[in-house]
């Protein structure tokens, strides 16, 4: 059976995102229309293909949502620099934990960021 790697990927979104959405804005206090509005996210599959997933909106087998709603309305495109420089993890939960400190990290560089 094949091994299972956990990524972390950035997709920029559209600024649009800031004033349209109350939830994202509350989110950011931080932000100060400087740099950019990010998602971060964690997956199994590639980057590429995941953010392919958010914006087709693609459902699961149990007809379950795949996609982010945020990033299927404001998502640009993926941040590679942002995130090419960490590894691949083996296990959801440190992609989990690694999800959530590079989001707080980019948010303390006074980015705008949504994640999960």
């Amino acid at each position: 059976m094949p091994k299972i790697e956990y990524r972390v990927y950035v997709v920029e979104l559209s600024k649009k995102v800031f004033t349209e959405n109350r939830k994202f804005r509350e989110a950011n206090p931080q932000f100060n229309g400087v740099l950019e509005c990010l998602y971060v996210g964690m997956t199994s599959k590639s980057p590429k293909e995941r953010f392919d997933q958010h914006k087709k909106g693609t459902l699961s087998k149990k007809g379950y949502d795949l996609s982010s709603s945020i990033v299927k309305k404001y998502g640009l495109y993926l941040r590679g620099s942002l995130y090419n420089h960490i590894p691949p993890f083996s296990t959801r939960a440190e992609a989990l934990k690694m999800e959530k400190i590079l989001a707080l990290e980019l948010r303390r560089k006074r980015y705008a960021v949504w994640f999960n």
